[in-house]
Order: structure tokens, then sequence, then C-alpha cells
């Protein structure tokens, strides 16, 4: 019997280093209310975070843009490592494609964090692609927190 032909991996990764210690960028990652102030891209704000941090915990983000409109995300936390590691689901309300977020965290230097997001087990291209500009526009946020 021949075997079936694995699908490729759509993904995508992003790297950042951020002015501030580990502890707190992965607090950002972890803490509702600072979730609420940067995870959501460009005018959209984040109108409802719940993030219950343990294995089979729950993610859910609910964005609003300018316009009025939402969008909502959801998943289930699949690996925890407080201030290493942080892997979940990502599956939009209306959509049965979930894909998977993993975030991992290193000391750069005093007071700097290596980020490192991977989102994969995208279904096209095109949703990889618009993933990333909105994973830009949060993580410029994200930086945010800690300038000036």
């Amino acid at each position: 019997m021949a075997e079936q032909p694995k699908e490729p991996d759509i993904y995508l990764t992003l790297y950042r280093v951020i002015n501030a210690p580990i502890e707190m960028v992965y607090v950002a990652w972890t803490d509702p209310g600072l979730l609420q102030r940067w995870l959501a891209p460009g005018n959209a704000v984040v109108s409802r975070a719940v993030a219950e941090v343990v294995v089979g915990g729950t993610f859910l983000i609910e964005m609003r843009w300018a316009d009025g409109g939402s969008w909502r995300t959801r998943g289930v936390y699949r690996e925890v490592v407080p201030h290493r590691r942080l892997v979940f689901t990502w599956c939009w309300e209306g959509s049965e494609v979930e894909s998977l977020v993993t975030v991992e965290f290193e000391s750069e230097s005093a007071g700097t964090t290596r980020l490192t997001l991977t989102h994969s087990r995208f279904a096209q291209d095109e949703a990889r692609d618009e993933h990333e500009r909105g994973w830009l526009g949060c993580l410029a946020k994200l930086e945010d927190l800690w300038a000036g």
C-alpha cells in the first residue's frame, strides 16, 4: 500500500530581543491584564483575555477593531515551562483549523530577553502571511510595554 503524502507544515517563526528581564516578559504572556495591553495588532484592542496557564488550561483573546468588529481566538495550553516555554493551540471562532503557537524565552543579557515565537500548522500560505502581519503588530506593542 502506498504511503499517503504528508501535508507540508506551513509555519512562521519570529524573533525579538526585548528590553526586559525574562520574568517580566513571561508574565506579559501569562497575565490576562497584561495580555489586554498588547495582544491585538494595529488599532485593535483586547476587550477580553483569559489565560489559565496550566497544561489543559484555557486561552482566549477577544479583539475589537475600531470599526466595531470583533474576533475571538481560543486554545488550550499544551506545555507550560515557567520562564522558558509556552505551547498552546490557536483557533479562530468559526474556523475548524487549529494551529499551534510556541513561545520560547531565553535570557539574552542582563535585563533582556530573546523571544522566539513559532506559529505552525497553518492550512495555507495566505493564513500564515496574515498571522505574520498580526504577530508583528502585536510584538511591537509587547516591546512598547518597556519602552521609554
